[in-house]
Formats: C-alpha cells, structure tokens, sequence
C-alpha cells in the first residue's frame, strides 16, 4: 500500500499559461480523490478549476504568460472548496447575463459559459475583486450530506 498525503491542505502557484492547466488539473484531482470524493463530482471540480484558470489566463491577465495563479484547497468531512487567486485585471461576474443556451447553440459558439458552467457545476462559487491588488474565486462542493 502506498503512502498517502493525508494534508487536508495544499497550494500550488504556477504562471499564467494554458501549458500548466494540466498541472492544475491533477493537483486539484489529487486532492478531491484524498477527499474520497467519487470521480464524476471530480471531474466536475476539475473543469470548474479548468474554466476558472482559463478566464483568468484569458481576461485578467490577456493571455502574458507572466502572471501568477494561486490554487489552494481545503477540505474537511462536509466540503471541497478551492480557492483561485489572481493579480490580473478584474472583473464584474454580476454584469455577466445568464446565456439563453438554445440561441448558443444554434449560433455554434464556443466559449463564454465560464460563470454559468462553474455555478452549475459547483455548489458554491464567489467572486472577490480588490481591484489593482488581487481577484479570487472559491469554489465549494458539499462532499458530505448529514
């Protein structure tokens, strides 16, 4: 049997390039697996993770491989959550509006569903901006139902 970490914390910083979302992924896998979390609420961890990483790449830091993002988790018996934090440019998520999906799909667009995709995947997500300090999104899934 091998060792297992049993920290039910960790962090990992890496820059802001589409070359290191693997990296992000399997570290937040690592951890939700730790967690004992089954592997389909995993998956939708990782691609709230991948989508939040992605529009920070993509709009805070205009795609400058220079930026800095943070992932932390935490986790207990009831919840997951991961913590994404950026020193890139801000944004509103309350002026983004809610996509009419059939009218997306018919006009084959591709991207943009990041906030809805990650609220509808997560039970929690919050977005924290100190403009021209830092930004941060908390993602929480409940793992534990009492």
């Amino acid at each position: 049997m091998g060792i297992r970490n049993k920290n039910k914390t960790g962090e990992l910083k890496v820059k802001s390039k589409t070359e290191n979302l693997s990296e992000i992924r399997d570290f937040v896998s690592t951890y939700a697996l730790q967690a004992g979390i089954p592997m389909t609420t995993v998956e939708n961890i990782i691609l709230a993770v991948d989508e939040a990483c992605t529009n920070i790449i993509k709009h805070a830091y205009k795609l400058s491989a220079e930026g800095e993002i943070i992932i932390k988790i935490e986790y207990d018996d009831e919840k997951f959550m991961v913590t994404i934090i950026d020193y890139g440019k801000s944004f509103e998520p309350d002026r983004v509006p809610l996509p009419d999906l059939q009218k997306y799909y018919r006009e084959h667009r591709v991207g943009g569903l990041g906030m809805y995709l990650m609220k509808s995947l997560m039970d929690d997500v919050t977005y924290t901006s100190i403009p021209g300090k830092y930004n941060q999104v908390l993602l929480l899934k409940n793992i534990r139902s009492g």
